[in-house]
């Protein structure tokens, strides 16, 4: 049975999970999680590649650019892999990418992941001045990053000509340490066109906050995309994002969401529509949660934990992970 991989995504502002208003005392928040999680059982630490957080309610809330945080992370922990959930396609030029993530798994020896996608917060494109193509568009620009950044990592002088981006020669030195190169995660939901950018570049296929019900629909035609492409299905990684209230008693779980429906009335109801409430709950009602998704094929979970402290950490390792 392939192991189960189990990473978290660091305190970064997405979802007011930075204690206090000081930023500062935020950012020691974050290293202190990240070094928990380091000394734990947890495989891997996330950060969201985003400008600005994601609800209305707490668009003024202080929060931490992605691979800024991930770099100075990498210097205070030893073991724990480093990856984004995911990199928007649209905000870096991808030769440029390329040099980051090779630098950064230097940095880390060899602790790196890419986590990209097409990207999808239009209003975050607008207000930092970016352009906002279609749907399609961006997947097709994605395809084309995908390739640059492969080739990049590879050859000793680059060149790739496409409709969206092209290199002549590029040097990308140094190489990334991991070879052939740091594992590609692709995520997103799209079926006819991202899960076909999956099947040709992925190592690992992300999906965030599926249900097990979305889940096997995207799979399914996963490997119709795998098959049409002659690629094969087993050879890609699944992986889930999913967020996650820990606590001893249902009693705690529910305090826990009635703090969140105070800063949003329509939290609760989000994080049940979006994931289903599989990893919501005790630590016997996660596990049973988390097998739905292994049942799937399911072997590599991002955790975004609600009410997250270092407590939250030592219950998941001790109650969860090492009970699978």
């Amino acid at each position: 049975m392939t192991k189960l991989k189990f990473g978290l995504t660091i305190p970064q502002g997405w979802w007011s999970d930075l204690p206090t208003n000081d930023p500062i005392k935020q950012y020691e928040f974050s290293k202190k999680i990240s070094r928990s999680a380091d000394r734990l059982n947890f495989y891997g630490l996330y950060a969201y590649d985003h400008f600005i957080p994601h609800h209305e309610y707490n668009i003024n809330n202080n929060f931490f650019e992605c691979f800024t945080l991930l770099s100075s992370i990498s210097s205070i922990t030893k073991k724990i892999r480093l990856g984004q959930i995911v990199t928007c396609n649209s905000y870096r030029n991808p030769a440029l990418l390329a040099k980051v993530l090779s630098t950064l798994d230097v940095i880390s020896k060899g602790r790196v992941e890419l986590g990209i996608g097409a990207g999808w917060y239009q209003n975050e494109y607008s207000s930092y001045g970016y352009n906002f193509p279609s749907n399609v568009e961006r997947i097709k620009q994605l395809d084309e990053s995908i390739s640059i950044i492969k080739a990049m990592w590879k050859y000793e002088r680059a060149s790739f000509h496409g409709n969206y981006f092209s290199i002549n020669e590029a040097i990308c030195k140094p190489h990334p340490i991991q070879k052939p190169h740091p594992p590609i995660i692709v995520g997103g939901t799209g079926e006819k066109y991202l899960l076909k950018i999956v099947a040709k570049h992925a190592d690992i296929y992300n999906n965030p906050f599926g249900s097990p019900a979305d889940l096997r629909k995207k799979l399914i035609v996963l490997k119709e995309h795998c098959h049409d492409l002659r690629k094969s299905y087993n050879d890609i990684e699944l992986s889930v994002l999913l967020p996650c209230i820990i606590k001893e008693s249902e009693k705690d779980v529910l305090i826990e969401i009635n703090k969140w429906k105070k800063k949003n009335e329509n939290i609760s109801a989000f994080l049940e529509r979006k994931s289903g409430g599989y990893t919501i709950g005790t630590p016997e009602k996660i596990l049973l949660g988390l097998q739905q998704y292994i049942d799937l094929g399911i072997t590599h979970f991002i955790l975004n934990f609600i009410g997250l402290e270092d407590y939250t950490l030592h219950l998941f390792d001790s109650r969860v992970i090492k009970k699978l």
